[in-house]
């Protein structure tokens, strides 16, 4: 394996604060095993066994149609792509290196949110610190169509490797929607790495309903980072769907810092072949009176793997808070495997908290009764497995995003 660590030059080498924060993510660094708690049943043979590329020749791609009504942020390889966005009026957009030098808020939260002695990849991710996106909506602003965030792949052969880091501030009573959508053109069975870290900043009274799909090809690798901090009477709602990759791992740590504030997260995955597909969490409820709930469901064929890792955590003091957490699969083949490790850690009195976890097959009952009314198995296998997942998508406020993953996900 090529180093993931290589000597790239970087835009800001000579900025003193910008320099030591990339040293201390390169010092932080270092592969996680099965020693590491939160990657015992995340293996990582993918990244271990490819010598992956940081600099590959532009490709002109014809832009990817989203198929939704929206503000579009094209990124190509890891690079944004301005030139292919429709940007906002009211709403502060820009890359983040330039933010590095303009705005006094990136050098406050950069590396802050998504700690990097805690997280491994983020520290990899902070490294490289480049790419990515600065996102300010200011206060009392309501955007009423979703920020898209395209991420495209396109390698044409090459094991790319890229690292991506966005920078997303909401203001008092800001309200915005947020949808990132990771996909590919060209060999379904192309190779590449991409490492993405989100750090999210919500105001009092503030509000992001965050929305993502990835549909990334057959060998990639896909990481994803989100930590968000939530202040007074603030809502984060955090919406994913997993169904490309030959590894995926969706992962959001959120704290709630004030009282009122909440969480939501609503999460699926669906695979066949040997993919692993991830979903990790932590919320942390660091104040009375704040509320979250978890609901993931997967659903797992062939040989793949799904794995679920939910952590709840009540500081002291943090009474009369409701916490709640529910995990469901579903084995579709006698060698697709789930491991779940849902956790509570409870210090405080007088609060509401529950979690649990199913794993089982298809209905054959259900199954029988559609078959012996006619309906093909290979359709009435899919129905059921659209009816068990449709639990998660119908948790998504927006009804146009709601239909437009549901038509991805068939």
């Amino acid at each position: 394996m090529q180093n993931l660590l290589q000597n790239k030059p970087l835009i800001g080498e000579d900025v003193s604060w910008l320099r030591e924060l990339r040293q201390k993510g390169h010092e932080s660094f270092s592969l996680p095993d099965a020693k590491t708690e939160y990657w015992r049943y995340t293996k990582l043979h993918d990244i271990r066994n490819t010598d992956y590329v940081m600099d590959v020749p532009f490709y002109k791609v014809k832009p990817v149609n989203v198929g939704l009504e929206g503000y579009i942020l094209y990124f190509l390889n890891g690079s944004f792509s301005p030139q292919h966005s429709n940007l906002p009026q009211g709403v502060e957009v820009m890359p983040l290196i330039e933010a590095v030098f303009t705005v006094p808020e990136a050098q406050k939260y950069l590396g802050k949110i998504a700690d990097a002695k805690i997280h491994p990849f983020a520290a990899l991710n902070q490294a490289y610190l480049n790419e990515g996106i600065y996102i300010k909506i200011e206060k009392n602003i309501e955007l009423k169509k979703p920020l898209i965030l395209v991420h495209h792949t396109h390698n044409e052969g090459e094991s790319l490797f890229y690292n991506l880091h966005n920078l997303i501030v909401l203001e008092e009573n800001a309200k915005a929607s947020l949808l990132e959508y990771y996909t590919y053109s060209g060999q379904i069975k192309s190779r590449y790495f991409g490492n993405h870290v989100n750090e999210i900043i919500l105001a009092k009274g503030a509000g992001l309903n965050h929305y993502k799909f990835q549909d990334e090809a057959f060998y990639a690798v896909h990481i994803a980072l989100s930590c968000a901090e939530v202040d007074e009477g603030a809502a984060y709602s955090h919406f994913c769907f997993q169904k490309g990759a030959n590894l995926g791992r969706d992962e959001t740590h959120i704290r709630l810092l004030a009282q009122g504030a909440a969480a939501n997260i609503a999460a699926a995955y669906k695979m066949e072949g040997w993919a692993t597909l991830d979903t990790t969490t932590e919320i942390e409820h660091l104040a009375p009176q704040t509320y979250s709930n978890q609901l993931i469901k997967g659903v797992v064929g062939g040989e793949a793997k799904g794995v679920f890792q939910g952590k709840i955590h009540i500081a002291p003091g943090a009474v009369k808070t409701e916490g709640h957490q529910l995990h469901k699969a579903l084995l579709l083949s006698d060698n697709a495997e789930t491991d779940c490790k849902p956790e509570l850690e409870i210090y405080a009195d007088d609060v509401q908290c529950s979690h649990g976890a199913a794993t089982g097959e298809l209905d054959k009952e259900q199954l029988f009764y559609m078959l012996s009314r006619g309906i093909g198995e290979d359709e009435a296998r899919q129905i059921l497995v659209e009816a068990f997942l449709d639990d998660v998508l119908e948790k998504l406020p927006s009804a146009e995003i709601r239909e437009w993953m549901k038509s991805r996900v068939k």
